[in-house]
């Protein structure tokens, strides 16, 4: 089975619906930060999936990413204050989301190793078998997981925001607080060390299968 053609059907999943930065955002920002829990209970309502989807994506642990998007809209809440609407909203909140994520990685770092450079990531544990699903697609999809676990958290936030979740390099780069040029590198060493791992991955079950 070739997994490493399991990078390929990731498409954006913003295409065709490009977010616009307008008075809107602008005005519900105001509204939260003057106290408006209605305000507040919308922002929440209309990007809370994104967000936890975002924080699984990068931690590949349910209840890490369950806690983390609990933790970023905490934050809203208190910080929205400073979202100026210069970009849309939704992005506001992918950088708070993966400044987020990072921040736990780092701690979870220290905390494991102090001495360590490499990131140790957890097991990815396979999900139970959903009717419907071909085999080889979930086989593929837990072979793209296992390899995104083994990038470091800087290649897996701009791969994730950038083939995942349809960012371009102008938004990553504002998102991750980092240059363009960066973020086109780390997506470009991201991909490559994607392709060797799930060619091994896929060379792997080629040998188990012979």
């Amino acid at each position: 089975m070739n997994y490493a053609a399991a990078i390929e059907p990731i498409i954006p999943s913003l295409t065709g619906t490009q977010e616009k930065t307008d008075s809107y955002d602008y005005q519900l920002a105001r509204q939260i930060a003057a106290g408006d829990i209605d305000a507040f209970e919308k922002v929440y309502q209309q990007h809370h999936r994104r967000i936890y989807n975002l924080c699984l994506r990068m931690t590949n642990n349910v209840p890490e990413a369950e806690d983390l998007t609990q933790e970023v809209f905490i934050h809203v809440y208190h910080k929205i204050g400073g979202f100026r609407g210069e970009s849309a909203l939704a992005t506001w909140l992918h950088r708070v989301a993966v400044n987020k994520v990072l921040m736990h990685f780092r701690s979870a770092k220290r905390r494991r190793d102090k001495t360590t450079e490499e990131e140790k990531w957890p097991e990815f544990e396979a999900p139970e078998a959903t009717s419907g699903l071909s085999t080889r697609l979930v086989l593929d999809r837990l072979a793209l997981d296992r390899a995104l676990a083994q990038l470091s958290p800087g290649y897996r936030a701009v791969f994730t925001l950038h083939d995942i979740e349809g960012y371009d390099h102008n938004e990553i780069a504002r998102i991750c607080g980092v240059s363009v040029g960066t973020t086109k590198s780390q997506l470009h060493k991201a991909r490559r060390r994607l392709r060797t791992l799930l060619r091994a991955t896929n060379d792997q079950g080629d040998g188990s299968s012979s």
